[in-house]
């Protein structure tokens, strides 16, 4: 990692002037794509100039990254506010989940780079977001970088916490769904959870926490504009540009307007966590004293303590029931526990119960153990495939449980029958051939292309399953004589 944070600043100070000299047209206003890093590189990005955009200043620039390579699209998620806060926004068509974090992170050097080149950027004003994974490594790539002094993450908790150093310190701004499962990690991390960070006197890593109803997904647009008011808040509050005082009250008075709002629904987790973010941002801009009495109000109120044990309440009992996962699961792994199937099918079972609950925090609860324990299973699976050799009884058994916690996601079915067919263990061929049909999939040319297969495809069972489903099969029965 060390080695890759001083290729970045050796290629960003040999590459600046050669940058510079290169012409390329981009229009303000329009998100325009397959922007090239040079003639000698193939790698594009995609990048928005709002139109209030001029060469005379000094701008500041998001760089977006989504870990499919999707950067038109994920800039074009950022369009709107970044035409309304005067961001740049730029996003790498060739970033992708299956490099490696050193790939990634040279791919993100190239094109931090030529933007550079291209645009004046304000020295101080330099962030990365994404969304899950590519929330992750944007966090990766400013715990690497020291140009970059914020983080927008959403629905994402922060990985590799050894990386940041206290030395060279970026705002990380959090947003996350109540019903997503990263919700618990990023409470600690913000500091509002008397668990391991206060147990061991860390301070905090996330320094604005921002809470919406919902789960593993982009925010509500209110949201990333409040993320991109903040970043612009704390440039003034640090003196990197001047002072609104206009475009500070206007936040202000909004923001108090919507917390009012909340207290009179009656949410007063919500009005807690939104009085709490306008503290942290307009800290040294504005007198907050009224702000402040206006959260000891929230705090004393009774329906607040009730939304409050309720919710640390059911935190602490997902994460006992995660633990138990997570033993199991590991201990699954290891002894090739297959009678334990029947113990995840239950534990399914128990989380749909969970989410078809009246009770909003139980419902969350629900919500969030789903998110976690497909996670959880996922990240075994690339671990085992990791492996040299792959284990691949191990694997496969994962495979058999996340049909379990995800039955729509019919790549797991596939896999299982070739790697059984494969061995000729027909039987659990044959079991997961059904399974995947009742649960809808259609691709009866996958199956017939499917590796490993051709012997299971020509059994009366497998062509007795195929018609079932299919109403024909591509091969005769053969009848006994």
């Amino acid at each position: 990692m060390k080695f890759t944070y001083f290729l970045f600043l050796f290629v960003i100070i040999t590459g600046l002037t050669s940058l510079r000299s290169q012409e390329v047209v981009i229009r303000k206003g329009l998100v325009q794509d397959s922007i090239r890093i040079n003639d000698s590189i193939p790698e594009t990005f995609a990048v928005y100039l709002p139109t209030t955009y001029q060469p005379s200043g000094m701008w500041p620039v998001l760089f977006a990254v989504d870990m499919e390579g999707r950067g038109k699209q994920v800039v074009h998620m950022f369009q709107e506010v970044a035409e309304r806060e005067g961001f740049i926004v730029a996003a790498s068509n060739d970033i992708h989940d299956s490099l490696s974090i050193v790939q990634n992170t040279l791919v993100m050097s190239r094109m931090f780079n030529r933007v550079y080149g291209l645009f004046p950027i304000h020295k101080k004003r330099t962030y990365t977001a994404g969304l899950g994974d590519g929330a992750q490594f944007a966090t990766v790539i400013a715990s690497l970088i020291k140009p970059v002094e914020g983080v927008i993450s959403f629905g994402s908790g922060i990985p590799y916490k050894e990386l940041i150093d206290p030395k060279n310190p970026f705002q990380l701004i959090g947003i996350v769904g109540r019903s997503d499962h990263h919700f618990n990690d990023l409470l600690e991390d913000s500091g509002r959870t008397n668990t391991t960070l206060k147990a061991l006197g860390k301070s905090k890593m996330v320094d604005y926490l921002l809470v919406f109803e919902g789960g593993s997904q982009w925010p509500p647009p209110t949201y990333m504009q409040r993320a991109f008011e903040i970043l612009n808040l704390r440039s003034m509050s640090e003196g990197n540009i001047a002072r609104d005082s206009a475009y500070i009250g206007s936040i202000y008075n909004r923001n108090f307007a919507e917390l009012n709002t909340l207290v009179e629904e009656g949410d007063y987790l919500g009005a807690s966590f939104l009085a709490d973010e306008m503290i942290a941002k307009f800290k040294n801009l504005l007198d907050l004293e009224e702000l402040k009495r206006r959260r000891k109000f929230i705090g004393r109120e009774k329906e607040y303590q009730l939304q409050l044990r309720k919710q640390n309440r059911y935190l602490q009992k997902e994460y006992f029931i995660r633990e138990e996962y997570e033993y199991n699961l590991n201990d699954d792994v290891l002894t090739l526990n297959y009678n334990n199937l029947g113990w995840w099918n239950y534990q399914m079972g128990e989380i749909d119960k969970y989410r078809k609950s009246s009770d909003p925090f139980e419902k969350e609860m629900g919500e969030r153990l789903l998110g976690y324990l497909n996670a959880l299973v996922e990240d075994n699976i690339e671990l085992e495939k990791a492996q040299n050799p792959v284990n691949e009884e191990a694997l496969s058994y994962l495979w058999m449980v996340k049909t379990i916690t995800a039955p729509l996601e019919y790549e797991n079915y596939l896999n299982i029958i070739s790697d059984s067919a494969k061995y000729e263990d027909f039987g659990t061929a044959l079991f997961y051939l059904e399974e995947l049909l009742k649960n809808g999939f259609t691709d009866k040319a996958a199956l017939y292309s499917l590796k490993n297969t051709a012997l299971l495809r020509i059994t009366p069972e497998f062509n007795e399953i195929i018609e079932k489903y299919f109403k024909d099969a591509r091969y005769d029965l053969i009848e006994d004589q």
